[in-house]
């Protein structure tokens, strides 16, 4: 009992220190003697958080060593820093029974051996909202669990130490809201009062005495009403009267100052709110004389100038950027900005890119020396179109002759400027987009050439090309077409910098220069980004359209005499990056240079070669996987070059076909390949079915069909003895039409094969309702057949697939007896290759077909074929 009560009045002593707002270390200090003289051995410490709630940063003991409460001072909260930082962590009591050998004590293992400390009792001091404010802890020199009575007087003891620390807490709050209410008041630049609820001034600071001339002692006890105009007092007092009670209002009062003078005011009045009930107000009256005395002034300018038919305008010439302060009507008219979207903004959010930066300069200039000025600019409305403005500047001068202002007087000359502007610009833009022609872009180009010379800078053309843009117009239309092209030349502007220029040349072609680079480096990012931004879908209508691009980069070099060049050299890489498989970008260098001009000659010499027909036809033969007669002929064209002999076909006819040369390479060719094969027959040689590669561009021509008949019927060969063949992605592309041309080719008797079957994507339920007779299997598939499990594996997939289809297959490439007994073994009907016969001029094919032998069936067959 006696121990109880040392308890009790031990307790009361803290809680009349916290009651009577003792300093907080004293009344921590006290609790940690009480606390240690009630639990022998035991040394007490508390530890607060910091601000941010994450570190123990203030210690508080008695007995504990000052080097041990310096080592643990700041210890970060944490599930595993000691008792303490896990107490405050975890929220509840913690017990480290034994420090030496608890794994949450790693650190400070050393330290606690140190001071002697073997165990440690720890749990949080919570504010009333449950706030961590710290921890309440024991030491004892000896291992230890507390008993049920110790872990009572520790929470006992922190619910002592959180009353205190709130207390202090409280305590600094409000002394700290004093002194921002005090500093608000003191410091505020208007003034600032209290009024009692009879209208008495209670309480004014240093403004109200600077606004009203009168001493603070004077004003303190006075009325409100004998600063205000006898005229103003009745719809004041009413104010106060009819104010509804805790609501803030506001009003404008004009006061007498000492002087005599007139003051204008801006007053907010706020209840003074003590326990539900209103004693009283606080005032705020803000100075508002100077500000009336320019609205006067400005509603007389006003007046005077409102009805003027040209727009005028008054800038503040002491403020910075000269905002404009007043606008009239008339200049709302002519602009189509409201005063209020004016007001306060530089005149010079009406310039815009075609204004003139001279006359803008000179307009500058004029008004820092502050004389008069008038100049023609290109301003702008505020829905963006363009309007040409002489204006007219004068300053206005106070009476010290100090420019206060400068007044300018608009006049719209509009519809004389249009009509030169409209000339301009068709002259040198591009009408769809309005971007630079190729006459503008040349001269940008001229010029930006001589300053990079001039000053060492890189500069770059690049040529841009738009991929599969066409089918967009032949499926679609050229207004879908055009609105493509429009959003193409606003994403390409819009990865460019003000500097650069941007054409369209025409179709989908765009030019862009940039003059001024840090890095050829730099050219190629934007030319992928410009890949990039190309990619993403165009979006005209219900369509959903996808192209890519492939673009020409060319630099500016030394030896470069006509700048010019530049567009050819870019297009020309960029003819490179479309062979790279477009989508992709190409620099210039001088092999592509080499490259066209060499593809240049030889389109020439090809067209000369056109023209004098000068092409042969080798043939090689197809026979019969059965018998090993020869079945038909193969027409290959050959062309032997004037200076360079025998040139490969896989290097003129892709030139062929990218011209548009092929056409009238593969009408010779048709018309000889028939020629050849009635010679044939009249000369007692036999007939044989002659087959003809067909070329996409000669396929999908409107009059191909006609053709075909007009050369059967001129060279008097009979159609079943024409076999044509077309490759896969022939057939696939527009597959409606290609199906209709096959159907129509069949009603005329001519055979169709597929050739490079098996190179191609081509849909396999779409092939078997194609009116065609045989199909070829590559000669890729055809090398390795002997070697390669897969080469086979596809090859007998595809005889088996033809055969099921009522189709025959021809193997071309054979060049071994290996290949020729693997696919006779699985059913290939026709052989081609070189291990029959190569290729051969029509002369030589005569003595081909007149060469008898024996077969190992005893066959009569010519000599070489299956030798």
């Amino acid at each position: 009992m006696a121990r109880t009560q040392r308890h009790l009045r031990a307790q009361q002593r803290v809680q009349t220190l916290i009651a009577r707002d003792q300093p907080l270390e004293e009344t921590l200090g006290a609790i940690c003697r009480i606390v240690e003289a009630q639990v022998p051995g035991g040394i007490v410490s508390i530890m607060l958080c910091d601000e941010t709630r994450l570190y123990l940063d203030r210690i508080y003991s008695i007995s504990l060593p000052q080097a041990y409460c310096d080592a643990v001072t700041g210890t970060a909260i944490g599930p595993k820093n000691g008792a303490c930082g896990r107490a405050a962590y975890i929220r509840d009591f913690v017990v480290c029974a034994d420090i030496a050998h608890d794994p949450n004590w790693r650190g400070f293992h050393a330290l606690a051996a140190e001071h002697g400390l073997k165990a440690c009792w720890s749990y949080p001091v919570r504010a009333s909202n449950s706030e961590v404010l710290g921890t309440f802890a024991i030491y004892y020199r000896e291992p230890g669990e507390p008993r049920k009575s110790d872990r009572r007087r520790v929470v006992e003891a922190a619910e002592l130490v959180s009353l205190a620390v709130e207390r202090e807490r409280n305590r600094e709050a409000l002394r700290e809201n004093e002194q921002r209410y005090r500093s608000l008041f003191t410091y505020h630049p208007d003034a600032v009062f209290s009024l009692d609820l009879a209208g008495h001034f209670t309480s004014v600071n240093a403004a109200c005495s600077k606004i009203t001339g009168y001493a603070m002692e004077q004003l303190i006890g006075s009325h409100y009403s004998v600063l205000v105009l006898p005229e103003d007092r009745s719809r004041i007092q009413a104010l106060f009267r009819n104010a509804d009670p805790g609501e803030a209002f506001r009003y404008s009062a004009t006061i007498y100052h000492r002087e005599a003078r007139a003051v204008y005011l801006d007053v907010t009045n706020l209840p003074i709110v003590v326990n539900g009930s209103v004693i009283g107000f606080y005032g705020i009256a803000k100075d508002m004389t100077e500000q009336h005395r320019r609205e006067t002034e400005l509603r007389i300018l006003q007046r005077s100038v409102e009805a003027s038919i040209n727009g005028i305008v008054i800038a503040d010439a002491r403020a910075e950027g000269k905002p404009v302060i007043y606008v009239n009507e008339a200049f709302e008219r002519i602009t189509g900005y409201g005063r209020d979207e004016v007001l306060g903004r530089s005149c010079s959010f009406l310039q815009g890119s075609e204004t003139d930066p001279e006359a803008v300069a000179s307009m500058g200039k004029a008004l820092a020396e502050r004389r008069e000025i008038n100049v023609t600019l290109c301003n702008y409305r505020k829905d963006g179109t363009p309007f040409w403005n002489n204006l007219y500047l004068a300053p206005v001068r106070d009476g010290e002759g100090t420019v206060t202002h400068f007044v300018g007087i608009q006049h719209d000359i509009s519809e004389r400027k249009s009509y030169e502007a409209k000339l301009s610009f068709h002259t040198s833009h591009d009408a769809l987009t309005g971007l630079a022609n190729r006459s503008l872009f040349e001269d940008h180009l001229l010029h930006d050439v001589q300053l990079a010379k001039r000053h060492g800078r890189i500069l770059a053309v690049l040529f841009v090309d738009l991929d599969d843009f066409k089918p967009i117009n032949d499926s679609l239309g050229h207004e879908v077409g055009d609105q493509v092209l429009i959003q193409v030349a606003q994403r390409l502007a819009d990865e460019l910098d003000p500097g650069d220029t941007l054409a369209r040349f025409g179709g989908d072609e765009f030019v862009i220069l940039l003059p001024e680079l840090a890095r050829e480096e730099s050219a190629i990012r934007l030319v992928e980004r410009l890949l990039t931004c190309i990619r993403r879908p165009f979006r005209v209508a219900e369509h959903e359209l996808y192209i890519g691009a492939s673009v020409g980069i060319a630099f500016l070099q030394d030896e470069l005499e006509n700048p010019v060049e530049l567009i050819q050299q870019a297009d020309m890489a960029m003819y490179r990056a479309k062979q790279k498989g477009r989508n992709a970008w190409e620099c210039f260098t001088s092999d592509i240079n080499d490259e066209v001009s060499a593809r240049m000659a030889l389109r020439n010499d090809l067209q000369e070669a056109i023209e004098a027909e000068n092409f042969e036809l080798h043939y090689q033969p197809l026979l019969d996987a059965h018998s090993g007669d020869v079945v038909g002929v193969e027409a290959l064209v050959r062309w032997k070059h004037p200076v360079k002999g025998y040139l490969s076909p896989g290097l003129f006819i892709p030139l062929a076909e990218d011209t548009g040369q092929i056409g009238p390479i593969s009408e010779w060719v048709l018309r000889q390949a028939c020629r050849d094969m009635c010679r044939l027959a009249a000369e007692g040689y036999g007939q044989y079915r002659v087959s003809v590669n067909l070329s996409p561009l000669q396929f999908r021509r409107p009059n191909f069909l006609s053709n075909l008949q007009q050369a059967l019927l001129e060279t008097g060969l009979a159609p079943e003895y024409l076999e044509l063949e077309l490759t896969e992605g022939i057939l696939m592309a527009d597959s409606a039409a290609a199906v209709e041309t096959l159907h129509r080719l069949r009603d005329m008797g001519v055979e169709v094969s597929i050739d490079d079957f098996g190179t191609g994507f081509s849909s396999l339920s779409y092939l078997k309702q194609l009116p065609i007779g045989k199909i070829k299997i590559d000669r890729s598939f055809v090398r390795d057949i002997a070697t390669s499990r897969h080469d086979g594996a596809i090859v007998q997939g595809i005889i088996s697939m033809a055969h099921h289809l009522g189709l025959a297959v021809v193997a071309e490439g054979i060049e071994d007896a290996e290949q020729r007994d693997f696919l006779a073994a699985h059913g290939c009907d026709v052989f081609q290759g070189f291990f029959f016969a190569r290729p051969m001029p029509l002369q030589k094919l005569r003595a081909y077909l007149g060469q008898p032998t024996v077969t190992s069936e005893g066959d009569a067959l010519p000599a070489s074929r299956f030798s």
